[in-house]
């Protein structure tokens, strides 16, 4: 990740500012890790008596001790204070790159819903003020980040690879048995938890110890507090014996400078897969492809220096698509949210000056189905929407344009460091109508620029498919953008690296412009009577019922036909749900007049729809209820 003729050319100074109820806290860090820090008024304070914290051993090896370091009369530190806000406090920050660095300029809201990240551009020193991570000493050990979208979580992205060491965010929506086999399969030294997560990473550190037994190895715990949550779960943090982070970021020498990788190749980033259709596997990711992959995310979306860009996507996923890195090479801005609403996304656009923002299909719905008291429209500016996760219908990407959103249609894996293909726009789409044009822009398209090759093969042969549109085969990957291998798993790496390429299990066909459209995964299409039925198909259809909010379709048991297609719907807040029987025959009417008959629905059920923290719908456990239903009696009709 970090070049070094990329570091000579843009060094970032990062200034951290967490605006919440009223109390600013601004966090200045040097790329040499000296943590100038001081509040909006720009004062400043000398910080003595530093404590450094020391890792000896192997790779899984132990926090042994801890020592104080000389006092350094060069770091100033933040003074938390208290102060009222109103709009003159307010100015608008334009990021430049300039040969000094820069003056603190205050960026003050009061608001409680976000923090934000402003980065710059300098030739000075290296960077960032965490380093606190730096007496890990290159060991290359994991930490474990169990957090939302907080200033902290950005920053264990630089701090902890310029450590030497592997970042691995968390999914915060798992159950604590499902994290107890992460930290335990990555044997993460160290744990940096939000307090709100104290007690989850608590539950999951118990049941990896009475797995483990006697040999169990207890991680460091570093709890980030937020003066905006409950105090005592901070309390109850501390007393457990968890350092508090802010304490960690006092405790680094300033003498220690940061560790470049060995190579290239070294690991970056650990990242464990959403467990939809098995066990999570892990992710291991390399300094040249988060590199690459950083720039080529910045360069295919068109993003300008200084763009300002709100976290609606969990930095655990993908490591924000890289866009944490991006960020620093482009001087952004980062508006951070801890907890994601259409309210929150139309006032952050409104008030924060957003142009860009990542976020799955899922959230792109809330967008368009949000209430008008929670919109703000029009929007003040195009705001550009990159989106991916699964194959977003049509009949939202048209009403995201519709509300003036440029939208960016991308797919990757997590083992692609997230997006790597992007439905770049084509000018002639400009003069269609809104539904081809979003039809056209659902589609995966085309290959990112660090990722050297993208294909679509027949399963059978391992040939690529005629660009015909309608022949299916598997998509495959190879380049600097798939990762190393998956951690502990040589049986797993030897099956998705067949014939050196990587395996997505994802049906896909090649159009004759070039761009590719998933059907499917291999193991969601429908197979009845023989006949090969694709359920992304379906629920595109489906999306465009005026009552349909959410839906996802699975193979259901089908006594005449093997299979069936069965639909699970979410409605829309404001339709009248007493008779569901009504609801569903109207749906499969629907259906029945826009699809081939074998396509239509045969069983069709209401409710919400389980989804992982990153807005995948969970078909493996639709398909286990499915499964218990039993098969469907009534032939086709």
């Amino acid at each position: 990740m970090f070049n070094p003729r990329f570091e000579m050319n843009v060094q970032a100074i990062i200034r951290i500012t967490q605006i919440e109820a009223g109390v600013v806290t601004e966090d200045w860090m040097r790329s040499d890790g000296v943590g100038l820090k001081m509040n909006h008024y720009k004062k400043t304070t000398e910080r003595e008596g530093h404590c450094a914290i020391d890792v000896v051993g192997g790779e899984d090896g132990d926090v042994l001790k801890s020592s104080q370091s000389k006092s350094h009369n060069k770091v100033a530190t933040l003074m938390r204070e208290v102060h009222p806000i109103d709009d003159s406090d307010y100015h608008e920050v334009q990021p430049k790159k300039t040969n000094t660095t820069p003056k603190p300029i205050p960026r003050v809201k009061q608001i409680e819903e976000w923090g934000s990240v402003d980065l710059f551009c300098s030739n000075d020193e290296p960077t960032f003020a965490t380093k606190n991570f730096l007496y890990l000493a290159g060991r290359r050990y994991k930490v474990a980040v169990i957090a939302p979208n907080v200033p902290a979580i950005y920053e264990a992205h630089f701090g902890v690879p310029m450590a030497g060491a592997v970042v691995n965010c968390v999914n915060i929506r798992l159950d604590a048995p499902t994290i107890a086999f992460l930290l335990g399969h990555s044997s993460a030294a160290i744990v940096i938890v939000d307090q709100e997560l104290f007690s989850l990473a608590e539950e999951a550190l118990q049941i990896l110890q009475e797995k483990s037994k006697s040999g169990f190895k207890a991680p460091l715990v570093i709890v980030i507090g937020d003066e905006n949550c409950d105090p005592k779960t901070l309390e109850y943090a501390l007393q457990k014996g968890a350092i508090h982070y802010e304490k960690f970021l006092e405790a680094g020498d300033p003498d220690f400078m940061w560790k470049p990788p060995n190579d290239e190749w070294q690991s970056i980033a650990l990242g464990y897969t959403s467990g939809t259709t098995s066990s999570p596997k892990g992710v291991v990711l390399h300094h040249r492809g988060a590199y690459l992959m950083s720039l080529s995310a910045a360069f295919v979306w068109g993003m300008n220096e200084g763009a300002v860009y709100l976290w609606t996507l969990p930095m655990f996923h993908c490591n924000g698509w890289c866009y944490t890195w991006a960020l620093a090479a482009l001087c952004g801005t980062s508006i951070c949210l801890r907890q994601v609403t259409a309210k929150a996304v139309y006032s952050a656009i409104a008030t924060q000056g957003v142009t860009h923002f990542c976020a799955a299909p899922v959230v792109l719905n809330t967008i368009v189905n949000a209430p008008p008291e929670q919109t703000i429209l029009p929007l003040p500016r195009l705001v550009h929407v990159m989106t991916a996760g699964a194959a977003p219908p049509p009949s939202v990407l048209a009403a995201m344009s519709e509300r003036g959103f440029r939208i960016a249609h991308t797919y990757g894996l997590s083992e692609t460091y997230g997006p790597s293909t992007i439905c770049a726009w084509k000018p002639e789409w400009d003069s269609l109508p809104l539904e081809t044009q979003a039809r056209l822009n659902s589609r995966q398209g085309v290959r990112y620029i660090a990722l050297e090759g993208l294909d679509v093969f027949d399963p059978k042969t391992n040939t690529p498919v005629p660009s015909d549109g309608t022949t299916i085969g598997e998509i495959v990957m190879r380049g600097n953008a798939v990762m190393k291998g998956y951690l502990k798993n040589p049986e797993e790496n030897k099956k998705v690296f067949a014939n050196g390429w990587f395996h997505s299990e994802d049906l896909a066909v090649k159009h004759p412009d070039g761009y590719i459209e998933i059907k499917d995964r291999s193991k969601d299409i429908i197979i009845s009577g023989g006949e090969n039925i694709s359920s992304v198909e379906v629920e595109n259809i489906l999306y465009r019922h005026p009552h349909v909010l959410e839906t996802s379709v699975v193979a259901r048991p089908d006594e005449k036909w093997g299979e069936s297609p069965c639909a699970f719907v979410t409605l829309k807040p404001d339709v009248d749900r007493s008779d569901e029987r009504g609801l569903g025959e109207d749906i499969m009417k629907f259906c029945r007049e826009k699809m081939p008959v074998f396509w239509v629905p045969k069983s069709v059920i209401f409710g919400p729809l389980p989804k992982t923290a990153t807005g995948k719908i969970q078909k493996n456990l639709l398909r286990a209820k499915v499964k218990d239903m039993g098969p469907v009696k009534r032939s086709r009709l």
